[in-house]
């Protein structure tokens, strides 16, 4: 199966700062704040949340077309997607703006000072999903975290041209109101959200739970450390344990992993429960190191953790479709 990966493509800027952020704030001056503060550390790394599950699609094999918009500085970024297997050809590169980009400092309490720039990513809505899709011979189609107009035009999109799509609209659901998040989700193939999101989707849409499956076709829910709950209209829900961890190093980016395991499973026609325990077994290894796509994957240790998690019998159905 083609998949086309929508959504964020960014760079995080993650400084250190050996000291206190409190120390360097007075009280009754805090109207008029002009800081800096020398950093010992500073980490590039690269993310966004398409790019992240491009990049665990691409080391499965899949070939996943990257679709969002970048600067012109997105050159080495690209270079490095394509030789993990990624097609950066659905990629629009903006004349005006820069790749989108976060920005953090942590002092040593773990307080944090952030800012993010949008960038090209506000331009993604000038992106015609549909066009690609027909160009590259796209059969499903992810909608991730992106410019909230890009995200309704591409859902608009799917529909209108029968494009079965996955809407994963995650930390945008704080942002958008309760009448984009319904065009958004309104006849989703799939409806990826954490357990925190999916009580805020049923919040900001006035819909229930039954009103939701309703309305899409599958609903996979993550919980954290109690797995993956997956449910469909009039089936009984399939419930995932979590697939072991050696050391937990970094969250961040975890859920993305996941979604380029499960969607990768369920592309080569495998069960929902089978694709959410291959969903769990890459979303455990990037949880084992720093950052979203820093972690190696290979057939050998993806069937070890698999068979160590879920069982030989398991492991095996897999095995076949890993290169």
């Amino acid at each position: 199966m083609r998949i086309a990966v929508t959504g964020s493509i960014a760079t995080d800027h993650l400084m250190t700062f050996d000291g206190r952020f409190a120390e360097q704030l007075i009280a009754d001056q805090l109207e008029q704040v002009s800081l800096s503060f020398l950093v010992e550390e500073l980490d590039v790394r690269r993310g966004g949340v398409a790019a992240n599950i491009s990049y665990g699609m691409g080391r499965l094999g899949l070939k996943p077309l990257l679709v969002g918009s970048v600067g012109a500085d997105f050159a080495e970024y690209r270079a490095w997607l394509e030789q993990h297997g990624v097609d950066t050809s659905g990629v629009r590169t903006s004349d005006r703006r820069h790749t989108a980009r976060f920005v953090c400092t942590t002092d040593r309490e773990q307080n944090q000072i952030a800012s993010f720039y949008a960038g090209a990513m506000s331009e993604a809505r000038e992106i015609d999903l549909a066009a690609l899709a027909a160009e590259h011979g796209v059969e499903l189609a992810l909608i991730g975290a992106n410019d909230p107009q890009a995200m309704l035009r591409h859902s608009e999109d799917c529909r209108r041209t029968g494009l079965p799509f996955a809407a994963d609209p995650s930390q945008q659901l704080a942002l958008m109101e309760g009448g984009d998040i319904r065009k958004l989700i309104e006849g989703a193939a799939y409806l990826f959200t954490n357990e925190y999101e999916k009580g805020l989707a049923e919040q900001k849409t006035g819909w229930s739970d039954e009103e939701i499956l309703d309305r899409v076709g599958i609903r996979v829910t993550t919980l954290g450390a109690k797995g993956v709950r997956i449910d469909r209209k009039g089936e009984p829900p399939v419930s995932v344990d979590v697939a072991e961890v050696s050391e937990k190093v970094d969250p961040t980016g975890v859920g993305d992993a996941f979604r380029a395991g499960f969607l990768a499973a369920t592309s080569w026609g495998l069960s929902l429960e089978r694709a959410a325990q291959v969903g769990n077994s890459i979303a455990v290894h990037s949880l084992e190191v720093n950052g979203p796509t820093e972690y190696e994957l290979t057939k050998a240790g993806l069937l070890a953790r698999i068979t160590a998690s879920y069982g030989a019998e398991v492991a095996g159905e897999v095995e076949p479709h890993l290169a």
